[in-house]
């Protein structure tokens, strides 16, 4: 037997939460260094906002422009680190079976859903009023907001730098899941738009499970 194998059979893998974040809402949690945060895209083609933390210094954020810069990709998959503006890794994908994930889409607000479909829209909840209900369960505030993580939303970007939302890529049961490099808090809106094809026209239900894996005794 393989020393690999050896490390792989004395581990014991448990789970730490699995709760599922509605749709329309909010979820958050502390995914402390070393744990496995997955997202289960029950339904298949369901926008998950994301934004990160150092769950001890909340100036600590997920940094687009950090990570974009880092990894000379403009999109996530297997292998990115989710950086800081110090290039601090706060979570590593390190599972994905969608390949391909948005950090430059934003999240819907109602001045935004005014602006692009109209006045008639603007009472529909969105991701921003999410970010800020949750958010301040941890003291957060809009000045905290940053931009975010779009889990599972396509964003196709043309060679003129022309970016459009179209249909996902995703399908019901696909999943990704992050690894917390230091204690992370992740907030997260479960998009609810209903205006552009991020969700189908349909927004569902995500899975959130935290796994941590410890020596068999």
């Amino acid at each position: 037997m393989t020393t690999s194998a050896v490390t792989a059979s004395t581990l014991e893998t448990t789970i730490v939460r699995d709760e599922i974040a509605p749709a329309f809402g909010p979820w958050s949690a502390i995914v402390e260094a070393g744990d496995i945060l997955t997202i289960v895209d029950l339904y298949g083609n369901q926008a998950v906002d994301t934004l990160l933390y150092s769950a001890h210094d909340h100036s600590l954020r997920y940094s687009a422009a950090a990570t974009v810069t880092a990894q000379r990709n403009l999109f996530l998959t297997t292998g990115t680190v989710l950086r800081t503006d110090d290039w601090t890794p706060l979570m590593t994908i390190v599972r994905d079976e969608v390949g391909n994930h948005d950090t430059v889409g934003g999240a819907c607000s109602k001045e935004s859903n005014s602006l692009r479909y109209g006045h008639h829209t603007q009472h529909q909840h969105a991701c921003v009023e999410n970010f800020l209900i949750e958010g301040s369960k941890w003291g957060l505030g809009k000045r905290d907001l940053a931009p975010n993580i779009n889990f599972f939303m396509n964003v196709p970007v043309d060679a003129d730098g022309t970016l459009g939302i179209v249909d996902g890529l995703s399908a019901p049961g696909k999943k990704l899941s992050l690894r917390a490099e230091i204690d992370t808090l992740v907030l997260v809106s479960n998009c609810p738009q209903i205006n552009n094809p991020c969700n189908g026209f349909d927004p569902t239900a995500v899975q959130m499970i935290v796994t941590r894996e410890s020596a068999r005794s």
